[in-house]
């Protein structure tokens, strides 16, 4: 993914939630039907986004993703909140409402 088309991405007024993950990593795979419980939660209120660190390592070192899985909350091409490892589906329902 180039770094003008993310910048589409995360440039509007719906928060965006990117999940930088990797294929072999175990914690990601776990993460994955929480994100799906936590859209069907908040439906259009939230981008859920899965970015893949190892096919997209120029934007995984712009943000400086040094471990997966890493969460990365946008709002109108800010970064609100920030966070490695896996994250309760409740946590994030919450941090998204937030930020609505």
């Amino acid at each position: 993914m180039s770094k003008s088309s993310f910048g589409e991405l995360i440039k509007g007024n719906t928060p965006v939630l990117i999940d930088f993950s990797a294929e072999w990593c175990g914690p990601c795979k776990m993460l994955a039907p929480i994100l799906n419980e936590v859209k069907n939660t908040l439906g259009n209120k939230v981008k859920i986004i899965k970015i893949d660190v190892d096919k997209n390592q120029q934007l995984a070192s712009n943000y400086r993703v040094q471990s997966v899985p890493t969460m990365i909350l946008f709002k109108e091409s800010k970064q609100l909140w920030r966070q490695s490892g896996v994250p309760t589906k409740d946590q994030l329902v919450q941090l998204v409402q937030q930020h609505v």
